[in-house]
C-alpha cells in the first residue's frame, strides 16, 4: 500500500498500538514477532484509510483494524506467512540496522531507518517486526518504543473494548451501570430510579458486570 508523507508519520508514531494489540494475544501458541508484523499490516492499513475530518482518533480506527489482522492469523494456521524475497530484505535491514546503530551511537528510529534503506516507513515496519527480535525503537521525537509495552496503548485499547463493550448492552444496563459507578449513587437510590428493588440492582449488577468481562475477554 502506497502511504503518503502523512500516512507514514501515523504508522511511525503508533507503532506501541500494534505492540499493545500484539501482547494480549500472547500466550496462545503463535509467536509474538509473527502477532506484531500482523498488527503492523493492520496498522498500515488503519493509515491509509483513516480521514482525520470525521473527527474521531486514530486509535479508535486503527485498533479494530489491528486485531483484525492479528486475529486473521489464528483463522488462517497460526502463523504470518513470509515469502523469501521478504526474508531476504528482512535480513539486509538487519544488517544496516546494526550498521546505523554503530554510526549513530545509538538505535535509529523507524523513520532514520527507512530514509536509509529507500524504503517507506511502513515497508520498513513490516520487515523490522519479520526480521528483528524485540528491541527499542526511537522514533524521531526521542520516544521510545519498547517491549514490553508501553502501559498507555495498553489503557487505550482497554478503554476501547470497553466502549464496543458497552455499546452492546441494553438501554436499561447502561444506565444502571452509570448511576452506580459515574455518579455513584447507592443500589437503593439506583433501585428506586429504575423502578426496581435493592436485591434486584444487585443481581443484574453483577450479571452485568460478568456479561462485560465476557464480552472483553
Amino acid at each position: 500500500m502506497k502511504l503518503t508523507s502523512p500516512q507514514q508519520t501515523l504508522v511511525e508514531n503508533n507503532l506501541g498500538l500494534a505492540h499493545a494489540c500484539a501482547n494480549r494475544f500472547r500466550g496462545r501458541g503463535v509467536d509474538y514477532e509473527d502477532l506484531f508484523q500482523a498488527g503492523c499490516v493492520g496498522l498500515i492499513k488503519a493509515a491509509g484509510g483513516f480521514d482525520a475530518s470525521l473527527g474521531y482518533q486514530f486509535s479508535t480506527y486503527a485498533v479494530p483494524a489491528i486485531l483484525g489482522e492479528i486475529k486473521r492469523i489464528f483463522r488462517d494456521g497460526g502463523s504470518v506467512k513470509i515469502g523469501r524475497t521478504a526474508k531476504e530484505r528482512a535480513v539486509k535491514l538487519l544488517k544496516l540496522y546494526e550498521e546505523l546503530t554503530a554510526a549513530l551511537d545509538r538505535e535509529p528510529s523507524v523513520g532514520e531507518l527507512a530514509e536509509k534503506a529507500g524504503m517507506e516507513i511502513s515497508e520498513t515496519a513490516v520487515l523490522l517486526s519479520a526480521g528483528l527480535p524485540a528491541v527499542s525503537l526511537t522514533q524521531e521525537e526521542d520516544t521510545d518504543i519498547d517491549i514490553p509495552i508501553p502501559p498507555p496503548d495498553e489503557r487505550i485499547v482497554a478503554r476501547l473494548d470497553l466502549a464496543r463493550a458497552l455499546e452492546r448492552l441494553s438501554e436499561t444496563e447502561r444506565e444502571l451501570l452509570r448511576l452506580r459507578y459515574e455518579k455513584g449513587l447507592t443500589q437503593t437510590l439506583t433501585a428506586g430510579i429504575l423502578g426496581m428493588t435493592q436485591v434486584q440492582v444487585s443481581r443484574k449488577e453483577k450479571q452485568i458486570l460478568l456479561k462485560l468481562r465476557g464480552m472483553m475477554e
